[in-house]
């Protein structure tokens, strides 16, 4: 089995063994893999893994053999999942994989924007406090979580986490969710229609999936919404935002902060107005990529190919199309849902 990883930097740059994937096929490795470079580096590959790289419908119609896409992530919205169900490609994620790390990290944001700790030890650094006159000096309000509204939007694995962590810090929680449902977190939420909930919170945090009804969810319109005290974080999808509305925002002195972890294009424009925006935290995409979060990551998508090839596939994210192939192209319990398909030996 021929297996091609085109951009696995990001989630192993080293320090992390190959061992495990190794066992399953022939594999090619690549840190990164520009989109004009997929076909010819994955052109006769069984199986393709991916975390980031596009893969559109002219990729897996050139793919003669290839029959499965691992994605070494949660969200699949990279892949043409359209093209692989008719191709019969099989397509997997790793779900819920960065819970803690993720919800640790809106939780970091939220204190950053509220304690301004970066902010005040820079100052430090550069002679502020040794100058002043007095025992404690700030040039940025500090605010209490306790008391204040917290607003999730969708309320995933991530989000009942962010709101366990919130209610410890004594913050009432509301949250907006597709299905109208909040799940028992162990933790009082309340529901709360979308509109009232941009209108109530003075911390939203963004949670939901990037889809063609989440796009640019956070507009002109959501951000007029919000109390000019609010603060925005997002550690989901970049597009959840329209970053000129949000940048705009910020610079007119209509909203608080807001702190992301994620951007509409990545790495983002130098010309991009949030990184010259007020009161913006912005950190490189990296709100998942704790060591045990990578090691987690990487152990469920190579477990997600070996199920496959063992005709047992899991956390599948498509419904691939039956097709029919010739007898004995592929080892034993290779795409199982094949029809008239004789195994042939390991």
């Amino acid at each position: 089995m021929k297996i091609v990883f085109l951009d696995s930097h990001v989630i192993n740059p080293g320090d992390i063994g190959w061992g495990k994937l190794e066992k399953l096929g022939n594999v090619s490795i690549y840190d990164s893999t520009h989109k004009d470079d997929v076909i010819s580096r994955a052109a006769d590959a069984d199986a393709l893994l991916i975390v980031r790289s596009v893969i559109n419908q002219d990729i897996i119609r050139s793919m003669s053999s290839l029959r499965y896409v691992g994605v070494f992530a949660t969200g699949v919205d990279t892949v043409d999942l359209n093209a692989a169900n008719d191709a019969g490609v099989t397509v997997t994620n790793v779900p819920a994989y960065s819970t803690n790390s993720v919800a640790q990290s809106a939780m970091a944001m939220m204190m950053e924007l509220t304690n301004h700790v970066g902010h005040h030890s820079q100052g430090v650094r550069a002679g502020k406090w040794s100058a002043s006159e007095h025992f404690c000096y700030w040039d940025r309000q500090i605010t209490e979580l306790s008391g204040l509204t917290l607003g999730l939007i969708g309320f995933g694995n991530i989000a009942q986490r962010v709101a366990k962590f919130a209610h410890a810090f004594d913050m009432k929680i509301v949250a907006s969710t597709r299905s109208g449902i909040i799940k028992d977190s162990g933790v009082p939420v309340e529901l709360c229609e979308i509109n009232e909930l941009f209108k109530r919170s003075d911390i939203v945090s963004l949670h939901c999936p990037l889809t063609s009804e989440t796009k640019q969810l956070v507009n002109a319109e959501m951000l007029a919404l919000m109390k000019p005290s609010a603060l925005l974080i997002n550690t989901a999808r970049g597009g959840l935002i329209d970053e000129w509305s949000l940048a705009k925002a910020l610079c007119d002195g209509k909203l608080g902060g807001a702190a992301l972890d994620v951007m509409a294009t990545e790495p983002p424009s130098k010309h991009n107005p949030l990184l010259y925006a007020p009161n913006c935290v912005i950190t490189p995409h990296n709100s998942w990529s704790a060591m045990q979060t990578r090691e987690s990551l990487l152990n469920t998508g190579i477990e997600n190919l070996r199920a496959f090839i063992e005709g047992n596939p899991k956390n599948i994210a498509n419904d691939p199309s039956p097709i029919v192939l010739r007898s004995g192209s592929y080892p034993r319990g290779f795409a199982p849902h094949l029809e008239n398909t004789a195994p042939a030996p390991l």
